[in-house]
């Protein structure tokens, strides 16, 4: 039930928001170069590598200088085109193509970077029991301005209770979170170091 709902939201929301990332797409390559689809490795259910698909936030390389992986609020590699696409998370339309690909779902525990996974406790790899998803509870609760650990938790609590209802009750809330872009970067203590 799980998949055939992913893959009908994924295949709807890919067709419909394929006119918004085409025109994203030419927006990111007049402001900056690079290409605008940005791809990373990612750790997906039990710890498989899947590359995940983003519309491209900051400059080209960006990982690769500054804090690295870390980003925060008004970082400057953060582009304008891409400050608006993560404030409305746009720069997420295209992991619907991962969710029809089959690598991640609609909800649940957000994806992460081998290096963040190395550092779990064989409880913490938990988290890695279900698909990672465009949304879930550690979004709805928190998102990025969480402790990691505490995130990791809220995802563990998911993995426990995940249901059909529960996935619902995630995605009507969800909405609420995207248009006010709370959570967006990591607070104080937030982070995963």
């Amino acid at each position: 039930m799980k998949r055939a709902l992913d893959l009908l939201l994924g295949l709807i929301g890919t067709l419909v928001g394929a006119p918004l990332v085409a025109l994203a797409a030419l927006l990111i390559r007049l402001e900056s170069p690079g290409h605008p689809i940005y791809t990373q490795r990612r750790v997906g259910r039990d710890g498989r590598p899947f590359e995940i698909y983003k519309l491209r936030t900051m400059v080209r390389g960006a990982e690769f200088t500054g804090a690295g992986l870390a980003v925060q609020e008004g970082d400057d590699r953060i582009t304008r085109m891409g400050a608006f696409l993560r404030r409305t998370s746009l720069d997420e339309l295209p992991n619907l193509w991962n969710v029809v690909r089959g690598e991640m779902s609609i909800v649940g525990p957000r994806p992460t970077v081998q290096v963040q996974v190395d550092q779990y406790s064989e409880r913490q790899r938990g988290r890695l029991k279900v698909k990672p998803g465009l949304t879930g509870w550690a979004q709805i609760n928190g998102r990025a301005s969480l402790p990691w650990s505490e995130r990791i938790e809220l995802d563990l609590w998911y993995v426990e209770h995940q249901s059909l209802k529960l996935d619902l009750r995630i995605l009507s809330r969800t909405w609420r979170l995207v248009l006010r872009g709370d959570g967006l970067y990591k607070g104080e203590t937030g982070g995963w170091r």
